[in-house]
């Protein structure tokens, strides 16, 4: 069994001490570690990957005495169990796209269990898939309608993450709040500079020499969720604005994918409105 545990709690000597040695008792290798010290907040957070022959409830087990010594918030992952991801797209598909082929080279370990979007665009790239496609258009008379709509599909689906990929409709505060920590979104980097529709143009027109792109996660202030992921790149004014797009798109498609990659392997661990990423 190969397993991923992450945890934080008030920092004290003797923490890893303690997980190493129940680990040990199970019979545990450790293949990777990582461990923080937030010296403001006091708190440490820390991952390892291991294997064992123990099971999953053995180690649950083994772990809670000192989960209870310690006070830790800790998450135990098999990692031969893929997440289960909903991605949401409007009419741009750049990142869409990008997410279902690195699923199908097994650079992403995820399942795809279904897309979702406003428009009927992708519905044919679904059906390639193999992936149930729902097209549940948005106005304001039936948003909160279709979002509960959702909330039955990730309960069906069993969905661990949604991913929105350029999905053009804001979730409301409810539901960002519900599922604190499971959104991730994908926005230009612009951001607050360059809002509202043809954000590169904007860019183009004022002469910026670095464009590029933000993964967070969704929480009710719109766009200023904890960061997970960034990139950005240099244009010159040789470049026109349809040049700006393509490669903002580029970046785009990256970024994201890099997120749900590090937040699937468990490598992002919430500190408040930052994020520690374990790469």
């Amino acid at each position: 069994m190969h397993f991923t545990l992450t945890f934080s709690c008030p920092d004290k000597p003797g923490i890893v001490a303690a997980v190493s040695t129940a680990l040990a008792d199970k019979g545990a290798d450790i293949l990777e570690t990582h461990q923080f010290s937030d010296r403001t907040a006091r708190r440490l957070f820390m991952r390892l990957a291991f294997t064992t022959p123990a099971s999953m409830e053995d180690i649950r087990a083994c772990l809670e005495p000192v989960r209870t010594e310690f006070d830790m918030t800790m998450r135990l992952h098999d990692a031969a169990v893929l997440p289960r991801l909903i991605i949401m797209v409007s009419k741009f598909d750049h990142a869409l796209l990008n997410l279902l082929y690195q699923v199908r080279v097994n650079w992403l370990r995820a399942e795809i269990v279904a897309i979702v979007s406003n428009h009927q665009d992708s519905a044919a790239t679904a059906a390639q898939a193999g992936i149930p496609y729902y097209y549940w258009p948005v106005n304001k008379d039936n948003k909160a309608e279709q979002e509960d709509r959702l909330r039955a599909l990730v309960s069906e689906t069993k969905a661990d993450l949604i991913v929105l990929a350029r999905y053009m409709q804001v979730l409301s505060d409810a539901f960002s709040t519900e599922m604190n920590g499971r959104i991730i979104n994908i926005h230009h980097s612009f951001l607050p500079s360059f809002k509202g529709a043809r954000p590169y143009h904007q860019a183009f027109a004022r002469g910026v020499k670095l464009i590029g792109a933000t993964a967070h996660y969704v929480t009710p202030d719109l766009d200023e969720g904890p960061i997970i992921e960034q990139e950005t790149a240099r244009v010159t004014h040789s470049l026109s604005a349809e040049d700006y797009v393509a490669a903002g798109r580029s970046i785009e498609s990256q970024v994201l994918a890099r997120a749900v990659k590090l937040h699937v392997e468990q490598r992002v661990m919430l500190n408040g409105h930052r994020t520690i990423i374990f790469s």
